[in-house]
């Protein structure tokens, strides 16, 4: 994973799907199967293309279109659907939800969108990742969001304003199941670490998180200075990057473990204090795995409490 990837990935012309893969081919050692990938994105766009031709869409707005082509990726990402196909009736699989690994920590590759692509089966990683991926295919944005240990999606329309997609279970949540998780600090919102709509820059810096990630998994003995440089770059584009603020400062704790010099020590082990200061102050707060999925699951379990639903009855038209 040479330092020409994170230039790739900065590029200004280079769309978001490129770079996804881009990561994806770097851990996999050039081994990405990248016509089995490109060949199920043309497909999945051509078919949300379809059911934009097809659909009644009682809304009456001027970003009809847009709206549109949001519901339609939706509908492919989360909907069984029937497919005629020479002359026969075929029935399309909506993606699910997969439990096993769900923080890559057996293998980083539960967490790609070609392992997604590949399994029909994905997580709060892999799955709004591809959601991006199909509305920019069509030609419309889709701003990621974060909550603890999360990523969803984040739209806005001129009849509902900002509202909530959610790929792990297919429901549009409201504002109110992400503060439920109890690791949502008010500061954290104000900062734009949680529950902020995601701009390209922004989302690029998910990006390069994942180059360093995938690297320290695949050389836990390295020195540090490519997750450094993976780091900094992705701060400079989200400064409030929590899991990149995060990762920098563990691996200068693992540096500060290694110093012997004391006076090197010491100013590393001020400059640490101050970043874990700083990560603290702008609300980010730990939250544990097992609490994650037991927050998860309970956007199914109290649907009720927390789903939106008149956009879930606008999206299903």
């Amino acid at each position: 994973m040479p330092y020409s990837t994170i230039c790739l990935l900065m590029k200004v012309r280079i769309v978001l799907k490129k770079r996804f893969f881009a990561v994806e081919n770097a851990y996999l050692e050039g081994k990405l199967d990248t016509v089995f990938v490109n060949n199920q994105i043309k497909f999945l766009t051509t078919l949300s293309a379809s059911l934009i031709k097809n659909r009644f869409l009682n809304y009456l707005e001027k970003d009809k279109s847009t709206v549109n082509k949001w519901a339609s990726v939706y509908q492919v990402m989360c909907d069984t659907i029937p497919v005629e196909y020479n002359a026969k009736v075929y029935t399309y699989e909506p993606f699910e939800y997969d439990f096993n690994d769900v923080f890559g920590h057996k293998t980083r590759e539960n967490l790609f969108v070609s392992k997604l692509l590949e399994t029909r089966k994905g997580n709060c990683h892999s799955l709004p990742y591809l959601y991006k991926i199909l509305s920019e295919e069509l030609g419309v944005e889709a701003n990621l969001a974060l909550a603890p240990n999360h990523i969803y999606i984040k739209h806005r329309s001129l009849k509902e304003g900002w509202y909530n997609t959610e790929l792990t279970s297919g429901i549009f949540s409201i504002d109110a199941w992400i503060m439920a998780s109890g690791f949502v600090h008010v500061d954290a919102i104000a900062n734009g670490v949680y529950m902020k709509a995601l701009n390209n820059k922004e989302s690029i810096a998910l990006i390069l998180l994942d180059l360093a990630t995938n690297y320290q998994n695949k050389f836990p003995k390295q020195d540090g200075s490519f997750v450094l440089k993976c780091c900094d770059a992705a701060i400079r584009a989200y400064p409030n990057l929590a899991a990149a603020l995060i990762l920098r400062a563990e691996t200068h704790k693992t540096l500060l473990e290694k110093e012997t010099n004391k006076e090197k020590h010491d100013l590393l082990f001020k400059n640490l204090e101050k970043e874990y200061a700083y990560i603290h102050e702008i609300g980010y707060r730990n939250m544990p795995e097992n609490m994650y999925l037991t927050w998860l699951v309970s956007l199914k379990t109290e649907r009720n409490k927390y789903e939106n639903k008149k956009l879930n009855a606008f999206n299903k038209q």
